[in-house]
């Protein structure tokens, strides 16, 4: 790292300035800000070490490359996560991971569920921040890569049903089936975990 002090104390946006104009230290920067977050998300979307590390370092590379493409609508850390969310879909579609997920199963599965009202509680009240974390990763990574992608795009992501159909590559209808599906599944996980831990 270069010894100047100001990168340190510079903003995202004086950083990405800096970064277009071909300064390599300024995006080191970005890069030590953020590449525990983008790597969170492609480990969130993947769940396999070894691929979201991959993933995480192409989409910096893919960065770098599209730096001055930036215009700054968004933040910078969201734009690298729309970047390492679309690898990760590619990767995902390469893997035909997305499609193993049919249909007629998860009619099968979240029928009953469909008919029950809706329990309106909190599962994870009440817990420490850090044990809540580990108790959704362990939830999450109970569901199928179909549900988890669907819950990831829309709740933590914020996408609209049509976007998150549109990246998917389905119907708006189906991936409104998947999250209503993957809702329960995880309240219903999480309240297990909760469960294990008080008994």
């Amino acid at each position: 790292m270069s010894k100047q002090t100001d990168y340190p104390s510079a903003s995202d946006d004086v950083l990405v300035r800096l970064a277009q104009r071909g300064d390599m230290w300024a995006f080191e920067e970005l890069v030590a800000r953020h590449r525990d977050k983008i790597y969170a998300r492609a480990f969130s979307m993947v769940r396999n070490e070894d691929e979201a590390v991959d993933l995480s370092q192409e989409s910096w590379v893919k960065a770098w490359q599209r730096i001055k493409q930036f215009q700054g609508e968004s933040g910078f850390a969201t734009w690298m996560t729309r970047i390492v969310i679309n690898l990760c879909l590619d990767h995902l579609r390469r893997q035909k991971r997305l499609r193993a997920e049919s249909i007629e199963l998860m009619d099968e599965e979240g029928g009953v569920e469909r008919q029950m009202p809706v329990v309106v509680n909190n599962p994870t009240e009440g817990l420490e921040r850090e044990e809540l974390r580990r108790r959704i990763d362990r939830a999450m990574n109970q569901l199928s890569e179909a549900h988890r992608t669907v819950l990831i795009l829309h709740e933590f992501e914020g996408l609209e049903y049509k976007d998150v159909a549109k990246r998917m590559g389905c119907s708006i209808g189906t991936i409104m089936s998947r999250l209503f599906y993957a809702r329960r599944r995880l309240a219903s996980l999480l309240a297990e975990l909760k469960e294990e831990r008080s008994s």
